[in-house]
């Protein structure tokens, strides 16, 4: 989906997730945007009543990205392409409710009403947070004298990005950039796990390379973040 320029990436989260599950398959690929406000034919033709993504595989079209998703892991897999699924479900389960209580929070235009939605998108990234302070089981040498309390990982499932990572960077990246831009929010700094998890993602090219200008977050948001009264 392209930007305000009709040409650069657009804020798409779902067209990034599978951007970047591409990326990290390693396959050979074109990124072509589509100007939403000037659907080409082609895309009429393919897909008609469909925005990006959708996936077009020996003419068989799908429009769920999660059955994209399915698709592409169960398609693109060993020995010529790695499997991105995480090993624990926890890793998937972690940030599940943080992009809706971010939107309840950005929505809402009653400042007396404002601290409490703070509060429970606070608790979501609090939850998160002790989860990747959370050394994992592999993390944890049995035979050794010292105790690991804290995690050393890099990414929600170890040191390597899975699907888990694809599906809640991209909205990690969103909240950081339009909830500072509209409600003055930042996630706290003593929020040492998910600062360390988000200095290793932007440092990844699969990430940092197909994330948004925030310009384009913030024009997305512009009409959606209530002014609140």
């Amino acid at each position: 989906q392209a930007g305000l320029d009709g040409e650069n990436i657009g804020n798409c989260p779902f067209c990034q997730r599978l951007f970047m599950v591409l990326w990290l398959k390693g396959v050979k690929f074109n990124v072509t945007t589509v100007d939403m406000t000037r659907k080409p034919e082609e895309l009429k033709d393919l897909a008609p009543g469909t925005n990006p993504p959708f996936l077009l595989f020996n003419k068989e079209l799908k429009t769920d990205f999660i059955k994209i998703e399915e698709f592409l892991e169960q398609t693109l897999g060993p020995p010529t392409y790695p499997h991105l699924s995480p090993k624990y479900k926890e890793s998937f389960d972690v940030g599940s409710d943080i992009f809706a209580k971010f939107s309840a929070y950005i929505k809402n235009p009653r400042k007396e009403a404002n601290i409490n939605f703070e509060k429970a998108l606070l608790r979501e990234f609090q939850r998160l947070d002790v989860y990747l302070n959370t050394p994992l089981p592999e993390e944890i040498d049995q035979d050794s004298v010292e105790d690991i309390t804290v995690s050393k990982r890099k990414f929600l499932d170890g040191d390597h990005l899975t699907l888990a990572d694809c599906n809640l960077l991209p909205k990690l990246h969103i909240i950081k950039i339009a909830a500072k831009k509209y409600r003055d929010f930042e996630i706290p700094a003593d929020m040492t796990g998910i600062w360390r998890y988000l200095n290793n993602a932007y440092a990844c090219d699969e990430f940092s390379h197909t994330c948004p200008a925030d310009e384009e977050i913030e024009h997305t948001y512009a009409s959606v973040a209530r002014k609140m009264t």
